[in-house]
């Protein structure tokens, strides 16, 4: 197992809000590296997607892009074959990075990713898919422990094309460049640059040390004070002095 796979199982032993924590989200924390302004950046998914399949913990891989639309007469050079190229190309594991662009009257009926083209994914290393829109055949997925982040299911659809392949996108509130990193899971996902894998692997045993203790001195407080104490990052005990 090369190193970057290794590192990447690593990180799957946290969730996802552990993993923003040390990639941005409080920024005066020592083990935070600060890699996005928190708010202004949009380096995480927001409330318009869902986890399908919970149960299966974090996620973690390389991002491929993909831009999905109607069938456009004077561009039709690509196809889903072109797709899977790019996920064979790229580092692996892979996560498929699906913009969905539709009409308004439409958009929330086209179940994008069934069954067939999961399937086709999941043999050459994709682990998971992010679409700003819905798909179907969640119970033919299921066992294939393949994770999706979608708006929602629909059962059917019509006609639709590859607009762009590996391309920069913007996927419920997240931005997107082919190769980064994703980390998602339940509570959503989010993305950081390759080239910080292992520090944000570094970083992520130090939080989880950090909270250990704190979380362990704050289950034996008993007063206000002791538990302002400890957020305000002194030992347990120390107000009484």
């Amino acid at each position: 197992m090369s190193k970057e796979r290794e590192l990447l199982e690593k990180i799957k032993e946290h969730d996802t809000p552990s993993v923003t924590n040390v990639v941005a989200t409080y920024p005066t924390n020592p083990v935070c590296l600060g890699l996005y302004n928190p708010w202004t950046q949009n380096w995480y998914t927001d409330q318009s997607v869902r986890c399908m399949y919970p149960e299966l913990g974090p996620t973690a891989g390389y991002a491929v892009t993909c831009t999905f639309g109607m069938p456009d007469a004077n561009y039709s050079r690509l196809t889903f074959m072109d797709v899977i190229d790019a996920l064979e190309e790229s580092k692996k594991p892979t996560i498929l990075i699906i913009k969905q662009i539709f009409p308004p009257e439409i958009a929330g009926k086209v179940g994008l990713s069934g069954g067939n083209m999961t399937t086709a994914m999941k043999a050459i290393g994709c682990v998971g898919v992010i679409s700003d829109g819905p798909s179907r055949d969640i119970d033919e997925i299921r066992p294939m422990k393949f994770q999706y982040m979608l708006t929602g299911v629909t059962a059917g659809h019509g006609d639709f094309a590859v607009h762009s392949i590996n391309t920069p996108v913007s996927v419920a509130g997240m931005d997107v460049s082919p190769g980064e990193i994703i980390h998602m899971d339940e509570n959503g996902a989010c993305k950081f640059p390759a080239d910080k894998l292992e520090q944000v692997a570094k970083n992520l045993e130090l939080l989880r040390q950090e909270e250990h203790n704190r979380m362990s001195a704050l289950s034996k407080a008993t007063t206000a004070a002791e538990i302002r104490a400890i957020f305000e990052g002194k030992s347990y005990g120390e107000e009484k002095k």
